[in-house]
């Protein structure tokens, strides 16, 4: 499942995206340095599995990870084709969600694509093609809809009253993620870019990290309004902190009244927005951090280790990392009743801890 970093050229993408993944895509200050997609993987920062590594004194930790793509800059007109428009509307739709890397910062050393600062405004340069994209798409679902719904088909009628609902709905500026749920219409908004879950990046100064500024405030309140999650962060300072060994990271960090990095918030939010839970499976020899799409199994949850565990399932012992980290060990817990024995259709929940049993 991968997260594609969106926004107009010059914002600051490929300065999130090296620190964010240690990938070394190329950030320079002018339009489409980013031709093609660059892939990177990003740890999700999780304080629970070093807990739980020291107390299974594993000599291994592993945690679970995100992917993200670079996507190329887009300009006005990239559904039209304008810019890498086609290229970048396809690398798009081949993620599961966006995070929309959004200018503001002032720096009279940085080029903005359109002159002035204008968070808003880009938002709705990129939105917009997004919608025009997507509306285009209806279109098309419609057209071959109404000609097929002429041989009296009354299921096919309701699809086509339906996709003029959504056309209408995309008309009027509001992306498919807030368009009342529909059964006829599951298909034809899964194919849309606009129904992707959003994440608005707000990409700020350095002295704007802790408190935010005017820009980063107005990226807020858009969120809200369109039903999508913000973070904020400072590119610059982050690539700054990403050269320094962890502990001078911290230390200057602290100096500058600053807990914990951006990008931390940034790729907790991504998982979170991808629908994603963390399990973990520890001993003495690894600890180790899996994503799962909420709502899965335990069957599913070990197919997620491996596919025989998935094939052969017979049950999963399962506790929660912080009463075994309370309790000091997992045998301790399994001694006080906090470990318990579940079987296939278990409904996995976020920081459960399984031990699978299984025969192949």
């Amino acid at each position: 499942m991968k997260v594609g970093i969106v926004g107009l050229p010059n914002v600051g993408k490929s300065t999130v995206f090296n620190s964010l993944t240690r990938a070394g895509a190329e950030a320079q200050n002018y339009p489409f340095t980013t031709i093609d997609p660059n892939l990177g993987v990003a740890e999700v920062p999780d304080g629970r599995l070093d807990a739980l590594a020291g107390v299974m004194q594993s000599k291994r930790v592993v945690p679970a990870t995100v992917d993200f793509v670079d996507i190329a800059g887009l300009v006005r007109g990239a559904s039209r084709g304008e810019g890498l428009g086609n290229q970048f509307l396809g690398n798009i739709r081949e993620c599961e969600a966006i995070a929309h890397v959004v200018r503001c910062f002032e720096d009279e050393n940085v080029v903005h694509v359109h002159g002035d600062i204008d968070p808003t405004g880009d938002i709705e340069t990129i939105n917009t093609e997004l919608l025009l994209a997507d509306l285009a798409t209806v279109e098309r679902r419609l057209d071959r809809t109404s000609r097929a719904a002429k041989s009296g088909d009354a299921k096919l009628k309701a699809e086509a009253a339906e996709l003029e609902k959504l056309r209408d709905y995309l008309s009027d500026g509001n992306p498919a993620r807030t368009y009342p749920p529909s059964e006829a219409l599951i298909e034809v908004l899964r194919d849309l870019i606009t129904a992707k879950p959003t994440l608005y990046v707000a990409n700020v100064d350095e002295e704007s990290v802790a408190g935010g500024n005017r820009y980063s405030v107005e990226i807020e309140k858009l969120a809200v309004r369109e039903g999508a999650e913000s973070v904020r962060l400072s590119a610059k300072l982050e690539a700054e902190v990403a050269e320094l060994p962890e502990d001078e990271a911290r230390e200057y960090l602290a100096m500058l009244g600053i807990e914990s990095t951006g990008f931390e918030e940034f790729v907790r939010a991504a998982y979170k927005l991808l629908g994603l839970i963390t399990f973990f499976t520890a001993n003495e020899n690894e600890c180790r951090a899996w994503t799962l799409r909420k709502g899965s199994t335990a069957r599913k949850a070990a197919g997620s280790v491996h596919s025989d565990m998935e094939r052969g399932f017979i049950a999963a012992e399962v506790g929660n990392w912080e009463d075994v980290v309370a309790a000091g060990s997992w045998a301790k817990a399994r001694e006080t009743a906090k470990v318990r024995l579940e079987g296939r259709d278990y409904v996995v929940e976020d920081g459960d801890i399984l031990i699978v049993r299984f025969n192949v």
